[in-house]
């Protein structure tokens, strides 16, 4: 029976911790918080968004992040087999929108309770409050970890840290440096699905503005580098929602190359620019004797309105009736191309998601087994994996903790 010792009781330490059970070996988890699976607590607002209902080639497209890395593990576990484990041990779920799949009881907790329980079902150990120092090496193969409470001997060593964000959850960045003190090279940690920072003047007026159902197009040096629809969110520091997140790792890249990034938001993506005038002419004929703020109360919210007339160059106090035609498609280019400046992305503690990590190129795909060190394998974050929201990050966790699990059993 060979023994496996697991760092991180995390969405991938876990997997990893029952496909080594199922697959015959002692198994033991390290945590270095007081419970497991503090970060899977929190994803999806507490919901945990478990997978998503894609196809599978689908999955590659959503982490953009060295995805095809992971093909192999994806195609060994998949979002069916991680639904089927926690349905046949008692937690049903269902699909929703965008294909994200829950828990039908809407509770993080009731997964992570679900995957602690099964591990421990196959015989697995897990010990809490035990943060590891190192991973011994000797004679150039992974032979133990050092924790604060002693060292657990092993013939394979999982390194399922987590990356460098939310760091209250246990993610802090440590598995990066083990792996390093390990001899591995590490792409350098940033955030990815963070929020966006903007100087932009009205945004503490709009702070706590919900859009929904608009498209954002993400600009650098006036070229479109992405484009999401969805639901966003204007906040105290800048902007954030689903489709901010899923275009802020493109925002990052552009920023750090010293590039200048815009936000370009269509607050009327059903209507082309025709539509959207005939609309705006409808609008104008019926409150035609009121002031300009008044007679978009039917188009906007009513804190934007003022924002965009503002862009427009337009007095909200002008009555529609004054509105020239010039005016008219000044006010038309503002709703289809409403601009915020990026200046920043918030810190990495604050990323759904890290970016960076070990660099895939030392890992065996295959197996997740380390090309430098023998008996060590890595899975989840730590690697330098990472993907957009909907259930992607955490399938690429499960399918690559399995993988890791598997072949660390078989050593």
């Amino acid at each position: 029976m060979s023994r496996v010792v697991i760092i991180g009781g995390g969405a991938a330490g876990l997997l990893a911790g029952i496909a080594a059970a199922q697959n015959g070996a002692s198994v033991t988890i390290l945590e270095k918080m007081r419970q497991p699976g503090k970060k899977m607590l929190i994803t999806g607002k507490g919901r945990c968004n478990i997978t998503n209902a894609c196809e599978l080639q689908e999955f590659v497209k959503n982490l953009p992040g060295n995805g095809r890395f992971l093909n192999s593990a994806l195609h060994r576990f998949t979002n069916n087999d991680i639904v089927e484990m926690l349905e046949n041990n008692g937690l049903p779920t269902k699909v929703e929108r965008g294909g994200r799949i829950f828990p039908v009881s809407d509770r993080a907790k009731d997964v992570v309770d679900t995957l602690v329980r099964l591990f421990t079902s196959l015989g697995g150990r897990l010990l809490t409050d035990t943060k590891a120092l190192e991973i011994v090496v000797k004679d150039g193969r992974a032979v133990g970890v050092k924790t604060i409470n002693g060292v657990h001997t092993a013939d394979a060593v999982i390194l399922a840290a987590g990356g460098a964000s939310y760091p209250g959850t246990g993610s802090d960045g440590g598995g990066a440096k083990l792996a390093a003190k390990a001899g591995h090279h590490i792409v350098a940690l940033k955030p990815s699905l963070v929020p966006l920072e903007s100087d932009y003047p009205y945004v503490d007026e709009l702070q706590g503005l919900s859009l929904r159902n608009v498209q954002a197009t993400l600009l650098a040096d006036g070229k479109k580098i992405g484009s999401e629809f969805g639901e966003m969110l204007f906040t105290h520091f800048g902007v954030s929602g689903p489709i901010i997140l899923s275009l802020s790792n493109a925002a990052v890249k552009a920023l750090n190359a010293g590039q200048e990034v815009e936000l370009h938001i269509d607050l009327k993506p059903a209507l082309n620019a025709e539509k959207l005038d005939a609309r705006l002419q409808r609008d104008f004929k019926e409150y035609s004797r009121k002031q300009l703020a008044n007679g978009m109360k039917d188009l906007l919210p009513q804190r934007l309105i003022p924002v965009v007339c503002d862009m427009a160059y337009l007095d909200e106090e002008k009555f529609v009736n004054q509105i020239s035609r010039e005016e008219r498609l000044r006010l038309l280019q503002a709703l289809k191309s409403f601009c915020v400046p990026i200046t920043a992305a918030r810190p990495i503690g604050e990323a759904i998601v890290t970016a960076g990590g070990v660099d895939v190129k030392e890992i065996n795909p295959k197996t997740m087994e380390s090309k430098l060190v023998g008996g060590l394998y890595f899975a989840g974050e730590v690697m330098d994996v990472d993907g957009y929201t909907g259930g992607f990050n955490l399938q690429a966790a499960f399918s690559s903790g399995y993988a890791a699990g598997c072949a660390a059993a078989n050593i």
